[in-house]
C-alpha cells in the first residue's frame, strides 16, 4: 500500500484556523513542532503526553466526497486533521505501523468527527464521516516531513506493543 502527502497542517493553539506549511519537524512523543498538541494546550490535549494526541491524518478521497455530497467547498485544513494523504486507505492502517518520507508512524485508532469539529464546520460530518474522519497516530521515529512524501505500509503489518 502507498500514497503521498498533500497537505501539511498546524495550529498554535486550540481554535484557530489551522495554516497550511510545505514541512513540519515531527518529535517522537511530543508531535509536530509549532503545532497546539505539541504544545500541550490543543482543545482535547491531556495533562501527560500520550501518542493518541501526536498526529492526526485524514484523506483527501473522504474530504472531496464530504464537499461532493454536502454541496461544500471546506479546504483539508478545516477538518481540523494535520496530514492529508491520497491514495492509502487510513483505516487499515490502525494498529499499523507505516512511513511518511523517513517519518515512522504508528497507527491507534481512527480519529471518530466530534460536536467539535461539526459546530466548526458542518452539522453533516458527523453522520458523514463516521468510520471516515482521518487516523491518530503516534511517532515512532521523528523527522522532517514534506508534502509531496511517499506514505508506504506494508499489508497487516501489525505495530509491536509497548
Amino acid at each position: 500500500m502507498s500514497g503521498i502527502v498533500v497537505s501539511i497542517h498546524i495550529a498554535k493553539r486550540a481554535g484557530v484556523p489551522m495554516q497550511s506549511v510545505e514541512e513540519a519537524e515531527l518529535v517522537a512523543g511530543k508531535g509536530i513542532v509549532g503545532d497546539r498538541y505539541y504544545a500541550g494546550v490543543g482543545t482535547f490535549s491531556p495533562s501527560v503526553p500520550d501518542p493518541d494526541h501526536e498526529v492526526t491524518l485524514i484523506e483527501l478521497e473522504q474530504i472531496q466526497c464530504f464537499n461532493q455530497e454536502t454541496r461544500s467547498s471546506f479546504a483539508a485544513g478545516e477538518f481540523r486533521r494535520n496530514i492529508v494523504v491520497h491514495g492509502i486507505s487510513l483505516n487499515e492502517l490502525a494498529g499499523c505501523e507505516f512511513t511518511l518520507g523517513s517519518v515512522h508512524l504508528r497507527g491507534i485508532r481512527l480519529c471518530e468527527p466530534c460536536e467539535y469539529l461539526a459546530r466548526i464546520t458542518h452539522r453533516e460530518i458527523l453522520p458523514r464521516l463516521v468510520h471516515g474522519a482521518g487516523l491518530r497516530a503516534g511517532i515512532v521515529r521523528g523527522g522532517r516531513l514534506r508534502v509531496g512524501a511517499e506514505v508506504s505500509a506494508r499489508s497487516a503489518q501489525v505495530a509491536p506493543s509497548t
